[in-house]
């Protein structure tokens, strides 16, 4: 039994979470891009909700919200390259 091993990193809680806050993130930031002609980097953003998100779902861990936080801002990233 490897007693180092590391908390699982992608859980479908992970997925999940990553999928609504980038269709969150997303519409915001296309919308922001079509009405004020800019968009906005929403890394932190991501990574500020995620973690609040999965504190209140029963802990989690650095590792899965880096996989949120990653999942979200590559979602909202595409978003305004359309825009």
């Amino acid at each position: 039994m490897n007693t180092n091993a590391s908390p699982p990193q992608l859980t479908p809680r992970a997925i999940i979470l990553a999928i609504v806050l980038a269709m969150i993130l997303a519409a915001a930031n296309t919308y922001l891009g079509l009405f004020a002609g800019l968009t906005i980097a929403s890394a932190i953003p991501a990574a500020v909700v995620s973690m609040a998100v999965l504190r209140v779902l029963g802990g989690g861990h650095i590792l899965e919200n880096n996989i949120v936080q990653t999942g979200a801002s590559a979602g909202s990233a595409i978003a305004a390259g359309v825009v």
